[in-house]
């Protein structure tokens, strides 16, 4: 079996019930809306809703992939930046217990939070302070880090450091591991579209993105924009919700359709999918047996609230992953 590694944004998600969207109003967040806020206005919030219960969850996209991987039975590891507070260790006890080797750095400034204000109606709402994660340099990444590893999974947020994700690429290729990467959003993608192409071309063997994320990578619709991405990498995933997911690989193509079930919360989807088809990667699966177990464990993961799958249920998950 394979080990795989993941970089990316060390976040602890805050989730606060809030009664009703005039607390939105008051802090002008669109109801629905991720957004991107300062420290003074994170602390804000943190503030004004003291009184509320709120729920701690270590976050971050590629994390949620390697946490996955993790509860799948693959050897893990994650390398992002936490800060020297309660949050940080909260972050690094999460690692631990789900089995995933900490390789977290320590910042001066306090761990990022990603705060979730959930209405009545389930809707939620994020603002997000990056804290620590995004103060991670090319510099504390050395090559020891990455020796030993199989396949190293890295978050598109990481697109918009370029010197920072061309170390990462290098030190990958130096440790003779596989580059995953996942495109994360499109207006990423947008805005770092020239270096972008440089580094999956130059770098990158697994790419996965959703429909929007391919089209602005490439211009073209999902299968025409699958095939365009594997002509430059081993594998190219182009995951389009509901209709499944399409995968290149060489001359194997492979349309894998969506599993029925009740979508509750799309939070996470892409990042369990990555979980799943890594996970059987690292077996040495078949294509369609990657993208299927990728399936499996997105639908788990949109019928319940948050990015992560409880404990309870992943010894039911890997039962089904094995029929």
């Amino acid at each position: 079996m394979k080990k795989i590694l993941g970089i990316g944004n060390a976040l602890v998600d805050v989730i606060i019930p809030i009664k009703d969207a005039s607390f939105l109003q008051r802090y002008s967040l669109m109801p629905g809306s991720m957004q991107l806020v300062d420290r003074s206005f994170s602390d804000t919030i943190m503030d004004d809703t003291e009184l509320l219960e709120k729920t701690f969850i270590s976050g971050g996209s590629a994390a949620n992939a390697i946490s996955g991987i993790a509860r799948m039975g693959v050897e893990t590891g994650f390398i992002g930046k936490t800060g020297d507070d309660h949050l940080g260790k909260l972050y690094h006890t999460d690692l631990m217990a789900e089995g995933v080797h900490s390789q977290l750095l320590e910042g001066e400034i306090p761990t990022g939070r990603c705060i979730a204000l959930v209405t009545p109606d389930s809707e939620r709402t994020f603002a997000t302070w990056l804290g620590s994660a995004v103060t991670l340099t090319p510099e504390e990444l050395t090559l020891d880090m990455f020796t030993g590893w199989d396949i190293v999974h890295v978050e598109g947020f990481l697109v918009q450091d370029h010197k920072l994700l061309r170390k990462i690429a290098q030190l990958t290729k130096e440790a003779g591991a596989k580059f995953s990467l996942d495109l994360a959003s499109y207006n990423v993608v947008e805005d770092n579209l020239e270096f972008l192409h440089s580094i999956v071309t130059d770098y990158v063997d697994i790419v996965f993105a959703n429909e929007d994320e391919a089209r602005a990578a490439t211009g073209k619709e999902p299968e025409e924009a699958v095939r365009l991405m594997g002509n430059l990498v081993e594998t190219a995933i182009v995951k389009i919700g509901a209709q499944g997911s399409l995968v290149v690989s060489g001359d194997d193509f492979i349309r894998m359709p969506a599993i029925d079930a009740k979508r509750i919360d799309t939070t996470g989807a892409g990042d369990l999918y990555a979980a799943g088809f890594l996970y059987e990667m690292a077996a040495g699966s078949s294509l369609k047996k990657m993208a299927k177990t990728g399936t499996l464990l997105a639908t788990r993961v949109i019928s319940q609230y948050g990015a992560r799958i409880p404990n309870e249920k992943w010894r039911s998950i890997r039962s089904e992953a094995e029929q």
